[in-house]
């Protein structure tokens, strides 16, 4: 019993590891890597790196080369898209949900994260600052109260946060412009300024992720 407890303690570990390396953009779309180069890094055996890798085939992060490796499934173009569009629709719904009384709340939670992020800028912390890019959209898509909307939208969160470290790493945008947006954003919640924010958004994400948003 003990030796199946560390097995599965191990292939959590790894599957744990590999997939914040792909998240992150450690390991970038394209990238193919080897059962024995993981193991290496971890200090463990191949068997729990196997596992993880088959899970995060099933998962959609990878795609498996028998005695090649396993490469990291790089962000579909037209899947970017859809995010971005889903994103867009929740977002602007849950501002036009938001009473006038909740405005300053929720704007001002908005703002410590824009703070957060800010000093993370500041340090060159990309990584955190891309989680932390995906924390300040939810801040308010959970203050509008409707968890049917809320569990659809953190059930993208993974593929946001995995786009976010795609843009910051790739220099297609500024971790600066990004603050200075989302600031402009909470400013347009608290004015109750849904027209404004609707607009501002989709600038925002279509310049971040260098998409185009048809019909936004």
């Amino acid at each position: 019993m003990h030796l199946v407890s560390k097995t599965y303690s191990s292939a959590e570990r790894a599957y744990r590891e590999v997939k914040e390396r792909i998240l992150a953009g450690a390991l970038p779309g394209g990238e193919l890597v080897s059962e024995g180069e993981i193991a290496a890094d971890l200090g463990t055996s191949r068997t729990p790196v196997r596992e993880a890798f088959l899970r995060l085939e099933t998962e959609g992060w990878m795609k498996l080369y028998p005695k090649r490796g396993a490469l990291v499934v790089p962000v579909p173009m037209g899947e970017a898209e859809h995010v971005l569009h889903a994103r867009y629709v929740v977002e602007t719904a849950a501002v036009r949900a938001l009473v006038e009384a909740e405005r300053g709340t929720v704007a001002g939670a908005m703002r410590e994260v824009v703070a957060h992020q800010r000093e993370l800028a500041a340090a060159g912390d990309l990584d955190e600052f891309a989680a932390m890019d995906t924390e300040f959209h939810r801040v308010l898509v959970v203050a509008a109260g409707n968890p049917l909307l809320t569990g659809f939208y953190d059930s993208l969160r993974e593929r946001q946060r995995r786009m976010n470290s795609v843009a910051l790493h790739s220099h297609s945008s500024s971790a600066d412009h990004i603050v200075e947006q989302h600031s402009r954003l909470a400013d347009q919640v608290a004015a109750g300024d849904a027209d404004g924010f609707a607009a501002s958004l989709a600038e925002h994400l279509s310049g971040v992720h260098k998409v185009e948003l048809k019909g936004l």
